[in-house]
């Protein structure tokens, strides 16, 4: 692919390079509603009557009425074809299943067979629609991407406050960020203090508060007051150009999975092709009373008896019952090439805050030295509840009586935490520096807690404290047990978290293989170190905009749709409505069941083919045998297909 200038404006979902109709063509993207079947629909209505005028021989239904009839109901869905045949032969590649199927059919009309030449075509065409229904419903079932890019500034000019396009903003402005906002450049923080949920940037799972001075991110949400920053850089230079630059040069490194029917019908159409001819010519070696217009005719029954029709129409139903039975699990394939990606898959990688974690706070431990639990917490509640902070939220759900306890004269001492007075005594919360700061020695064992902690003082003795820890979801442990089960071996946890923090989730889920402290481009690096073993066949998980370029680079990208980034749903090949990490289990049994069945198409739909073919080289069978034993292979693949929707995948 080549590289070009990115530009953030210009970002819009898209899936025609790398999501859409799976046969390596491009058959004009997603068409709507019944004009995508307008073609198919006339040309069927317009065989069965052909065929019924047929049957009960109908007087004015001869000669040239009957050819413009079935002519004009073969164009429809003949003219498609013959198109892709004659443009692959312009790019020197003859013997396609286009060609072969626009010569069987041009075939059947030479010889008068013209019902067989549009029943064929019309296979086709319903195959393709197959394909497409299958690609098109898992993109209208992908929640709405929007721009993760912020769209406008609000910067400082001639002494009023200017929304404007964050491109048009130079380096040294300053703009103003309201509470809730996307930080829309990277700059400095000029406020006094700001408190960030810089998650979708690193992966941190707790918000920062920062202060006068710090380094500020595009793409960081401010969470608790209007702030002011100075710009540093400009838009394209920012944080976010910057990860979705590495996304798109990911993108350029994924080639492109080709469905079994093109490799096949590489070896397949030119066999058969040249059968043909050799049924045509030879005989005039060998048989007495050689007439080549009746050896014509054999060899172009021979044609149509061998056009793929069956084999076309099992591949891409196949994957359509497969995609179906994934989006009813909660599970969204962006086409079927995904479903076939995600059967080779050997080593998965993941993500922590967001994917295996619930990414919100919860207390995990209270320790109370000297006081009653209950009343312990009634203190520090009090003192919690005139925060804001995402850590005093997740105290205040702490369960209790209801006291009578109020917290007066609280002040916020700048990177430590809060002091005030709750019923007549001295309140202290927050970290050791605020401790030491007071002269307060806090026990040995809070050394070692590796997770969010809050200390707590009363009247100038310690009290105690609560660990605050982001939860494992619910499924996660029995995710990765159910993975090995499948055989899914070299597991791998990446996360931008702090690495202690990642090592203790990893110990927990029993990963060997874990790294903390990742930005983006590490990130990226992991993996591609994989990807030097041919043999790795990579999957990650992951829910932020920081993941979105591992999301691009792996064979197969899984994104978290509940929650995740919209960056990451965009970039990602699988979606998991759901947020539930155990759908991962079920989308690779999901991948993998569907090859089976589609192996289980190929070698039914191929088996019948050759035998009609020995008959039809020998004479022994007639062009419309061979038709309705291409339907008769076609509705088993359906109803072999269809058995993917009653399968139970726990």
């Amino acid at each position: 692919m080549k590289k070009e200038k990115l530009n953030l404006r210009d970002i819009k979902p898209n899936y025609k390079k790398e999501h859409s109709h799976d046969d390596g063509h491009d058959h004009g993207g997603e068409s709507s509603g019944v004009k995508a079947y307008t073609p198919a629909i006339v040309s069927f209505v317009m065989l069965i009557i052909g065929i019924a005028l047929d049957y009960f021989d109908v007087a004015f239904f001869k000669d040239w009425i009957r050819i413009v009839w079935y002519g004009i109901a073969y164009l429809p869905v003949g003219l498609p074809v013959v198109k892709e045949g004659w443009e692959s032969i312009k790019k020197s590649d003859v013997f396609t299943e286009f060609f072969l199927m626009s010569i069987a059919t041009i075939g059947a009309f030479i010889i008068g067979e013209y019902p067989e030449g549009v029943a064929v075509m019309l296979f086709y065409a319903v195959g393709e629609l197959f394909q497409n229904a299958a690609v098109n419903k898992a993109k209208r079932n992908i929640k709405a991407l929007l721009d993760v890019r912020p769209k406008e500034a609000n910067v400082f000019r001639n002494g009023n406050i200017e929304s404007e396009p964050p491109e048009t903003v130079e380096i040294g402005e300053n703009i103003q960020i309201r509470v809730g906002e996307k930080i829309p450049l990277d700059g400095i923080l000029v406020s006094e203090k700001a408190f960030v949920n810089t998650a979708a940037l690193t992966g941190e799972s707790k918000p920062d508060t920062i202060t006068k001075g710090a380094n500020v991110f595009a793409g960081s949400i401010n969470l608790e007051s209007v702030i002011e920053v100075v710009v540093t850089k400009a838009f394209k230079d920012s944080s976010i150009a910057r990860i979705l630059d590495l996304v798109q040069n990911a993108t350029a490194r994924k080639s492109k999975t080709e469905l079994f029917i093109r490799k096949f019908a590489r070896i397949y159409t030119p066999i058969v092709v040249f059968l043909a001819i050799g049924v045509t010519l030879l005989p005039y070696f060998f048989v007495d009373d050689y007439v080549f217009r009746d050896w014509l005719y054999r060899a172009l029954i021979f044609l149509v008896i061998s056009c793929p029709c069956a084999l076309v129409i099992s591949i891409p139903l196949g994957y359509f019952g497969g995609l179906g039975a994934a989006s009813k699990n909660g599970i969204l394939f962006k086409g079927a090439s995904f479903l076939e990606a995600m059967t080779k898959i050997n080593t998965l990688v993941m993500d922590k805050t967001g994917t295996v974690t619930k990414g919100v706070f919860k207390i995990k431990t209270v320790k109370a030295i000297g006081w009653d639990e209950k009343e312990f917490m009634n203190y520090l509640m009090a003192m919690e509840a005139q925060s804001t902070h995402p850590i005093a939220k997740a105290i205040l759900e702490y369960k209790t009586e209801e006291a009578n306890f109020k917290a007066t004269e609280v002040s916020e001492i700048a990177g430590k935490g809060l002091k005030g007075i709750v019923n007549g005594k001295t309140i202290l919360v927050g970290n050791k520096a605020l401790m030491t700061a007071h002269n307060i020695t806090v026990v040995a064992e809070t050394e070692t807690i590796i997770e969010s902690i809050v200390l707590v003082a009363i009247d100038n003795t310690f009290a105690g404290y609560v660990v605050i820890a982001d939860e494992l979801k619910d499924d996660a442990k029995e995710t990765i047990i159910n993975l090995r089960k499948i055989g899914i071996k070299n597991i791998i946890m990446l996360s931008g978290d702090k690495d202690s923090i990642t090592q203790k989730v990893a110990a927990e889920l029993r990963i060997k293989n874990a790294k903390g402290g990742l930005l983006p481009e590490d990130k990226l690096n992991e993996v591609e170190l994989l990807k030097q073993n041919p043999e790795n066949k990579i999957a990650f998980i992951g829910d932020g905009i920081n993941d979105a370029p591992v999301l691009a680079a792996s064979d197969v990208g899984i994104a978290m749709g509940g929650l995740g980034s919209d960056v990451a749903i965009e970039t990602a090949d699988v979606i998991i409505q759901t947020d539930q990490p155990s759908k991962v289990v079920k989308a690779i049994k999901i991948s993998r069941s569907t090859r089976k069945i589609v192996w289980q198409n190929i070698v039914l739909a191929f088996g019948v083919k050759v035998i009609v073919l020995i008959l039809g080289a020998g004479g022994l069978a007639t062009m419309w045998e061979a038709v309705f034993a291409d339907v008769g292979v076609a509705l088993l693949a359906i109803l072999n297909a269809v058995r993917l929707q009653k399968m139970n995948w726990d």
